[in-house]
């Protein structure tokens, strides 16, 4: 049985004596990392919605079953806020300000922490400018960053494909999408990276990054292009709202998509269920990047949201007060949803929650999947008897709670010295 917190009372909510833990499970740190599956299968067998420690001294809920992320993002705003204003310890200051769960958590002046009007407003203003994009030369674009970043690796056989390669490569491309200058492009870059590490410096961080889209906002003010920060700023967004709102593109686009390619690779090198098919052509790219999205989702628990009021999620009662995050890694990996099948049947589903869903679903979807296959067919393309120079579980991955996937790749390949007309740009 689970005690559960107490209207107007101000406490973390925790569990009972009865059976471990007895309190709330960290959903970070080495142990977390390591395999974090095991602590949702654990957080499962308490409730469908369970108490955690999100960081130091930061607690709220975690959604882990399909069913209940399902029901949390399609009763929102009705039911479940957005709006960090319902976030009991941060009103009462209980949250420590260099805290990285309140740079991820925290109030912005964006469509991710709006409700009702305000939200749709400015996520029409995001959704306007996405759909002006050019996907078509958005391929071709991600292609030459691709080759660029491939022809400075190529010819010594071996390389971290995570920071030589993954890594970059989203950021460069969303770069590229906004028309920023290099200079400034490399300090959005640095500072979007420390904040999704969660680190210690992750409000310096968050600091240095408002400052960067700061400027990059009033460069385009005072000289718009065919861009989508141009195409943001006719959408009538002030300056703090830009300043945001570039924040949630650069970080909804750049660092997710980086483990996304990570992952999607460190599956095609080691299991055989991809590494022969995809290179034989049986089974495409494309279905490695959706096994991706289903068993490793990039965005793993993220999507907080706050109850209005006491509320019922699968039989367990959630009290207002406290964030609860969706795990779209556990909902993914639900063993409700694979009663009589197997994980392995679902290729080519898209049915997972990778994406979100609901008033606050990934507004363009296809662009992370255009980003994603790219990478990863230019790279099994341009790096021959590509194989892993550690074991697979060996691989270093990122501590939680937020992201998931691979921060290193070493890798090796038949070096190639030449430089085939057919990548030449």
């Amino acid at each position: 049985m689970t005690t559960r917190p107490q209207p107007g009372v101000p406490q973390c909510p925790v569990s009972a004596p009865a059976p471990p833990p007895d309190r709330p499970l960290p959903i970070f740190g080495p142990t977390f990392s390591a395999d974090p599956h095991a602590t949702y299968a654990r957080l499962r067998a308490q409730a469908p919605v369970a108490p955690v420690e999100i960081h130091h001294g930061v607690y709220g809920y975690l959604a882990v079953t399909h069913w209940s992320v399902s029901y949390l993002v399609r009763n929102n705003p009705d039911l479940f806020a957005k709006d960090p204003a319902h976030w009991r310890a941060l009103q009462l200051g209980q949250v420590p300000a260099n805290s990285p769960a309140l740079m991820m958590m925290g109030p912005r002046d964006n469509a991710l922490w709006k409700d009702g009007a305000e939200h749709l407003r400015l996520r029409h203003a995001i959704t306007s400018a996405l759909d002006r994009v050019d996907t078509f030369a958005l391929g071709d674009s991600v292609a030459q960053i691709a080759d660029q970043l491939l022809d400075a690796i190529a010819a010594a056989g071996h390389a971290d494909l995570m920071a030589q390669y993954a890594g970059p490569l989203p950021m460069l491309t969303v770069i590229g999408m906004f028309d920023c200058p290099p200079a400034l492009g490399e300090r959005i870059i640095h500072a979007v990276s420390r904040v999704f590490d969660a680190g210690d410096d992750a409000a310096q961080a968050n600091a240095d990054l408002e400052a960067a889209c700061l400027e990059l906002t009033r460069r385009k003010r005072a000289r718009p292009g065919s861009d989508v920060i141009s195409y943001l700023i006719q959408g009538g967004l002030t300056d703090e709202e830009m300043v945001q709102t570039l924040l949630l593109l650069f970080g909804a686009a750049a660092p997710p998509t980086t483990e996304y390619i990570g992952s999607a690779l460190l599956d095609i090198i080691t299991d055989p269920q991809f590494a022969g098919s995809v290179h034989t052509g049986v089974r495409p790219v494309e279905a490695a990047l959706e096994a991706v999205l289903w068993k490793n989702p990039p965005v793993a628990n993220y999507s907080p949201l706050y109850a209005r009021g006491p509320q019922l999620i699968q039989g367990v009662l959630v009290q207002p007060g406290y964030p609860i995050l969706c795990s779209f890694a556990a909902a993914n990996n639900d063993p409700d949803l694979f009663v009589g099948t197997s994980p392995s049947s679902f290729a080519g589903n898209r049915g997972h929650h990778a994406f979100s869903a609901g008033a606050h679903g990934c507004p363009a979807p296809g662009i992370a999947r255009i980003i994603g296959q790219t990478a990863v067919e230019r790279a099994l393309d341009r790096l021959p008897k590509l194989a892993l120079t550690i074991n697979r579980s060996d691989v270093p991955t990122l501590p939680g709670p937020f992201l998931a996937g691979p921060t290193s790749l070493p890798a090796q390949f038949q070096p190639d010295t030449t430089r085939p007309a057919l990548y030449g740009r």
